[in-house]
């Protein structure tokens, strides 16, 4: 197992705000990606990698790894920079971000990055696949954990709700889902398309573990995680509640930033307010 150095809640502050502006950096250099969607799970992915899971930067396929799975496979910018900053691979690939036949595509390939534990971008696949991974290591023996993090959007796709009954009856303790409960979807409010609301105790009636948390708070985030492996059969839900945009004032909050990405003077103003 990777050897992580404790880190303190202000260090972890200070890393997310550097895969923050890579995230961006990306984006821009790209000229286009998800910055939205990706900078509600930072804190989130900061916490997974810094301080929770179990893994080996220099060993990505290591059978006893934690697996995370980025359901929300549009947030991809996040997770490579997130993989970089770990040292899956050297930060210079992050230049390469959506460059065809290249490593880095607009959605996660755990065929091509080191890193990914699965393939993502089809909405809904996540928790259901997740499952599998949890069975597969009770079937085993092995004592990894799996993550998945999933957008409150996708919870509007009826395969989540199929997986949600089915995880609980399989008794899957080793099992997290993370919901980034920033309030949209691709088109606006979640809420005024399909709503989710009781959203907690939709989960709990499937019989699931459920805690709501500020998802931006890295002492909750990471007693969330303590929380969460505390469980031995049933499978455990944090709904991190997060802003869209975070951590950029232009950005907080504001839906037409789901997927576009940044003129000059834009990516000028987010390296000032992420560098103070």
């Amino acid at each position: 197992m990777q050897k992580k150095i404790e880190l303190s809640v202000q260090e972890l502050e200070e890393r997310a705000k550097a895969i923050r502006l890579a995230t961006l950096e990306m984006i821009y250099r790209a000229g286009s990606g998800h910055p939205g969607p990706s900078l509600s799970t930072v804190d989130i992915l900061t916490v997974l990698y810094f301080s929770v899971m179990k893994i080996q930067a220099n060993n990505p396929s290591w059978p006893d790894r934690d697996r995370f799975i980025l359901s929300k496979g549009h947030a991809a910018p996040a997770l490579y920079a997130t993989l970089a900053e770990a040292g899956f691979f050297p930060k210079e690939f992050l230049n390469t971000f959506r460059q065809v036949g290249l490593s880095l595509q607009g959605h996660p390939d755990m065929k091509s990055t080191p890193g990914v534990d699965m393939t993502s971008g089809a909405l809904g696949n996540g928790v259901a696949i997740g499952a599998g991974m949890a069975l597969a290591a009770r079937l085993t023996k092995r004592t990894y954990r799996t993550y998945v993090l999933l957008g409150d959007g996708e919870c509007q796709e009826g395969e989540v709700w199929e997986a949600a009954m089915a995880a609980p009856t399989k008794k899957l303790g080793n099992l997290t889902a993370i919901i980034d409960r920033n309030g949209f979807n691709q088109t606006g409010c979640t809420e005024n398309s399909s709503s989710l609301e009781p959203l907690p105790d939709r989960w709990k009636a499937f019989g699931w573990r459920v805690l709501e948390i500020d998802g931006h708070s890295i002492k909750s985030l990471l007693e969330a995680f303590c929380w969460a492996a505390e469980s031995e059969e049933q499978p455990s839900l944090i709904i991190a509640k997060t802003i869209k945009g975070k951590g950029i004032s232009f950005m907080e909050g504001k839906p037409e930033w789901h997927a576009k990405s940044l003129s000059s003077n834009e990516m000028a103003q987010a390296r000032i307010e992420l560098k103070n």
